[in-house]
């Protein structure tokens, strides 16, 4: 039976061997952080004469730091130029009234001006009042009867001008019952010259053709551009015939186009600048 080896035979390393190499590392440690100390002092210059010995040359420290510095500062931002807000000036103009005949049609007339053309023809209209009914409305309007039985006149003329009280004309209407005519057939020169002046006066040359039918006392209606007129026959009487002047926008960019060239429709621009009643903060933006 073998035997077993002896237990002195054995190598194991001695205790003192690892003991003198930790001993060793912390030297070696310790001169390196003396040695770094000593080659960083005095702003470097010691490791950068020991590398000039070598052959090195360091970069300047001074040179290194001051582009850091340069690359890491942000941009200069040019001062902005100061803005003045002028609160005078209104974003949107109110409609020029005189304009409007270029988008609608608009009567180029006025009540007043309408009743003082209807006198000069011999016909005697009342003057530009408010309504007999009571309402806001004004007109002018003129009767007359030449003959008529128990029940109801046989001959007479009415006419009405209807519009608000700055002259603005709404409507224009007339009835003539039994009116006179010539040897023709035609409607008299006495009555024809209501309609002659009440079509003349708005200079809406289209309608001039209606004056032909209205002397023959033919029925006639024609409408355009937002405004109608008409001559019709009373359905209760062959003599009676009615006769009306209007303008009534059609749904659509006429009605849009009327309201905005509506008065009603637009505040009334102060006299003074707005920026006198702006809170003090806007007033400070101006300076």
């Amino acid at each position: 039976m073998a035997s077993e080896p002896s237990r002195q035979h054995l190598k194991t390393p001695a205790p003192h061997r690892k003991r003198r190499a930790a001993l060793w590392l912390m030297v070696a440690a310790s001169l390196s952080v003396v040695g770094g100390t000593v080659l960083l002092s005095n702003d470097m210059r010691n490791l950068r004469t020991l590398a000039a010995r070598f052959g090195y040359e360091l970069p300047d420290e001074s040179v290194v730091v001051h582009t850091e510095v340069e690359t890491t500062k942000p941009p200069i931002q040019p001062n902005p130029a100061p803005v003045r807000l002028d609160f005078s000036k209104r974003l949107l103009e109110a409609p020029r009234i005189e304009l409007a005949g270029g988008f609608l049609r608009t009567w180029r007339t006025t009540g007043p001006t309408m009743c003082e053309a209807l006198r000069k023809a011999g016909i005697e209209t009342t003057p530009w009042r408010p309504s007999a009914f009571g309402s806001s409305a004004y007109e002018c309007s003129f009767q007359e009867v030449y003959k008529q039985d128990e029940e109801r006149p046989l001959s007479s003329v009415f006419l009405i001008v209807r519009g608000d009280r700055k002259g603005a004309i709404f409507n224009m209407r007339a009835k003539i019952v039994g009116p006179a005519t010539d040897g023709a057939g035609r409607l008299d020169p006495s009555v024809m010259r209501i309609f002659d002046t009440m079509l003349a006066q708005p200079h809406w040359l289209d309608f001039s053709d209606t004056l032909a039918a209205i002397r023959e006392m033919k029925d006639v209606k024609e409408d355009g551009f937002g405004a109608s007129v008409s001559f019709t026959r009373e359905f209760t009487s062959e003599n009676s015939f009615n006769f009306i002047v209007t303008i009534k926008a059609a749904p659509g960019p006429q009605l849009r186009t009327r309201a905005y060239f509506s008065r009603e429709r637009w505040m009334t621009a102060p006299d003074v600048e707005a920026s006198e009643n702006l809170p003090q903060i806007f007033g400070r933006l101006q300076r």
